[in-house]
């Protein structure tokens, strides 16, 4: 007998053509091969699905028998020759011989095979990769640091909203059915089936893609959605889509159902900043998410696939179609019947908060931003009842606008800005730039520019205060300081000259020579006291306004002189509110402070007074209204200001270039004081009606202060006393005799068509006034009590201090349904 051939082991039946045996026998080795990779990729994949502590270097140890068994036998045995032939114990050496010699026969076969194997070991080497490189379960959270701000008006209007809402993380207690049955019917309807990863939704979703032309519905089911919130990034590639998959694994494995539906709703982004369903509850609809109803919840579950684009804040006609297919789709999944589903449908959604923030609040609202942070450090969403009164903050936007628009040109100004304080420092009104899209800086509280004559009124108060008058006498004339000559803007000198008048005109000569005689560093005290902070140089140019200012510290200075308190402190915040009941924060009553001698705060209003009178403020005159201010314009006409105040409250007004570059001959008294008397012309009415406004730390009604009495000047008013003439009327609860305003006691006046009738039925009627209380006057015509008509024909409403006899006047023209109670039918 032969000795065996290794090469050729005996055969059974009849010899094979040579060809035909290498080809089996290569198929043969590599339905083998297959075999065990195949059990291999099983094993790991196994170990990625329990996820039990095995690390990616612990599965890669476990693949090492078959990579090491691999490169075994091709590793050929040390020390023999490379002509011998391998043992026929092994077998392995033939077959690969037999197999190489195959694939060089049929070329082929073997460019096809390479082809098909090197794909499949890259995205297997791909898979590896992104497996062995997985990041932490929520390592991807939002920082906990940024803060939601819903903004309210100081009547408890709801205008703006900033930040990232975040609401209360939900429990199981607090899960609405419907939300949780609306999330799972219209996100993933197999989510208590499926173990993280859904192979017949990411089927049905590419066939549906496919056929639709486009993408129209996502594969990815809540588990591999709430990965990918808490732990990966949103970037669309092969290997977050492979990691979002090896975690879901995971999560099954670690968490139950409702759990990961938990974790997703506090997760998941709704639109207008809303993170987390109790969040976006909050936001749209000003309630807890245990407490939204079906259509609610319907709304909310259909925002999560686009939030930017179907916000019902941005887009409402789309959130609700959206939400009727939510509907319909839990009618599909059983979570709720047809006729539960038409009962929705049928109801209405009313969103709790306004459609967007208006554009001019927002220098306001970057001020408030900033005051919130520093007043308090209080976790989660924040509610801040501010100080801006929205009438009047839209009526400054109007005024401003409306005077670039129409001059700013012709007299190239480029930008303005407005700023209202009520008499306690409040903030009810804030311009600080023309166009807020345009540039977010504020003019009114970030620019500094030198005051002009706007400065004189720390120079004339500390000179009252050290004993001049308005009646004091100084000469107009050419002076020289060191080096420096002061001028007037008309290069004229009017030799002796009150003090009042010097103000009013603004003589240049008159406020340096003050200032060397008192001393610049006192001047600087003065300023200080009423509540500028800026750098102030102990120059003589200071007395002239060479100092650089904002507009917001000059109006809170000129509201200290109007208060009589220094400093007057301005703030934009009554109170802050967290998820509690009790503020976290509320503005404390104003400590005591420092007060302007009587004598000398008297005599500045008076000269203050005496500048729209008949000096550069003139054209800040409102007809029966009593106004002070001050003009300020700088060198080459680079700035223009005006400050002015009523009994109510303090305005002020610049103009100018960012560039700083000059205007067109634009002083304080040309467009800055026409804008003061734009604004205020309507403001008072405004302001004098006494409108009630909430409590600021809470969401209660305050009761409303009596309207206030308006002065004849803006000294401390004197009580009303025999007062007779034909009056002008202001509205109907108050009067003008020859520039002498009485109010009406009990009377809380209406402007408009009312006021008009009034002033037709008192036309060339002598009325006569006598004072009987300080809060206003009694005034009879023709024997009759004038307050009392009034009341009875429904032309105002009785003020709180009105006495029993008006009050019952009103009750009469109430249940009469006579003038403005006829309106309320």
């Amino acid at each position: 007998m032969a000795p065996s051939d290794p090469d050729h082991p005996p055969e059974k039946g009849p010899p094979r053509p040579p060809a035909e045996a290498d080809t089996r026998a290569a198929a043969r080795e590599a339905r083998a091969a297959a075999r065990t990779l195949g059990r291999q990729l099983g094993i790991l994949a196994a170990g990625a699905a329990r996820g039990a502590g095995r690390t990616g270097r612990d599965a890669l140890r476990g693949t090492a028998p078959f990579f090491g068994g691999i490169a075994a036998r091709l590793r050929r045995p040390e020390g023999r020759p490379a002509g011998e032939p391998v043992p026929a114990a092994s077998g392995t050496q033939p077959r690969i011989r037999r197999l190489g010699a195959a694939l060089r026969r049929r070329p082929v076969l073997a460019a096809a095979g390479l082809l098909l194997a090197l794909p499949l070991l890259a995205l297997a080497g791909y898979a590896l990769s992104a497996f062995l490189t997985l990041p932490p379960l929520g390592g991807a959270t939002l920082d906990p640091g940024q803060r939601a701000l819903t903004v309210e008006a100081d009547d408890g209007r709801v205008f703006a909203t900033r930040g990232a809402f975040r609401g209360q993380p939900l429990t199981a207690a607090d899960l609405a059915p419907h939300l949780a049955q609306a999330i799972v019917a219209i996100e993933d309807r197999r989510f208590y089936s499926h173990w993280g990863v859904d192979l017949r939704g990411l089927g049905r979703a590419a066939w549906r893609n496919a056929t639709g032309g486009g993408v129209r519905e996502g594969g990815s089911t809540i588990t591999q959605q709430y990965v990918r919130l808490t732990s990966l990034t949103q970037e669309k590639t092969l290997r977050r889509k492979l990691q979002e998959a090896f975690l879901a694994l995971r999560v099954e494995g670690t968490m139950s159902k409702n759990e990961i539906l938990l974790g997703y709703l506090n997760t998941a982004y709704f639109g207008a900043g809303a993170y987390g369903a109790d969040a976006a509850a909050r936001r749209y609809f000003g309630k807890p998410a245990k407490a939204l109803s079906l259509p609610e919840a319907a709304m909310l579950a259909g925002l999560v696939r686009a939030p930017s684009q179907l916000a019902p804040t941005r887009n409402f006609g789309g959130a609700k179609e959206r939400a009727d297919v939510v509907l319909q789709t839990m009618v599909e999944t059983g979570a709720i019947t047809a006729e539960e589903a038409d009962a929705a449908r049928k109801q209405t959604v009313t969103l709790r908060t306004p459609p967007e923030t208006p554009p001019g609040t927002n220098y306001f609202l970057d001020m408030v931003a900033a005051d919130a942070k520093r007043l308090s450090d209080t976790p989660g969403d924040l509610t801040v009842r501010s100080t801006l009164n929205l009438d009047l903050q839209s009526l400054a936007e109007g005024v401003v606008a409306r005077r670039l628009d129409a001059e700013g040109a012709k007299k190239k100004i480029g930008q303005a800005a407005l700023v209202a304080l009520s008499k306690d420092g409040a903030i009810l009104a804030m311009v600080g730039g023309r166009d807020y899209e345009d540039s977010q800086f504020n003019r009114a509280t970030q620019a500094k520019r030198q005051a002009g004559s706007l400065f004189k009124l720390f120079v004339y108060l500390t000179a009252y205060e050290q004993g001049f008058s308005p009646e004091s006498v100084l000469v107009d004339r050419p002076i020289q300081i060191g080096d420096w000559e002061p001028s007037n803007a008309n290069n004229r000198f009017r030799g002796p000259v009150p003090l009042r008048n010097a103000f009013a005109l603004s003589i240049n000569t008159i406020a340096a020579q003050l200032g060397e005689d008192l001393g610049i560093p006192a001047v600087i005290a003065t300023a200080r006291k009423l509540g500028v902070q800026s750098d102030l140089p102990n120059v003589p140019s200071l007395a002239l306004g060479s100092a650089e200012v904002t507009l917001l510290e000059m109006t809170r200075a000129y509201g200290s002189v109007l208060a009589g308190r220094t400093p007057l402190d301005s703030f934009g915040i009554h109170a802050i509110r967290g998820s509690g009941p009790q503020p976290v924060y509320a503005r404390p009553e104003p400590a005591p402070a420092g007060g302007l001698p009587v004598e000398s705060r008297t005599m500045m209003l008076d000269s203050l007074q005496a500048v729209v009178e008949g000096g550069t403020g003139k054209g800040a005159r409102v007809a029966g209204l009593p106004i002070g201010g001050k003009t300020g314009t700088t060198q080459d006409y680079r700035d223009a200001w005006f400050v002015g105040m009523t009994p109510d409250m303090v305005v002020g007004v610049w103009v100018g270039n960012d560039d700083n570059t000059s205007m067109n001959r634009v002083g304080g008294g040309d467009v800055p004081a026409a804008m003061f008397r734009d604004f205020v012309q309507r403001a008072s009415s405004q302001l004098a009606k006494g409108r009630r406004r909430p409590s600021a730390a809470r969401a209660e009604p305050a009761p409303a202060a009596p309207a206030p009495a308006a002065p004849t000047s803006m000294a401390p008013a004197a009580p009303a006393s025999d007062v007779r003439g034909v009056p002008e009327v202001i509205d109907t609860g108050t009067l003008a005799f020859r520039g002498r305003v009485v109010r009406l006691l009990g009377v809380a006046g209406e402007g408009g068509h009312l006021a008009g009738q009034l002033a037709r039925y008192l036309r060339r009627r002598e009325v006569v006034c006598a004072a009987a209380e300080a809060q206003g006057a009694r005034c009879r015509i023709d024997g009759d009590d004038l307050a009392a008509l009034i009341l009875a024909a429904g032309g105002a409403r009785a003020a709180e201090d009105a006495p029993p006899d008006l009050l019952a006047a009103e009750e009469q023209a109430r249940s009469e349904r006579t003038g403005l109670w006829g309106r309320a039918r």
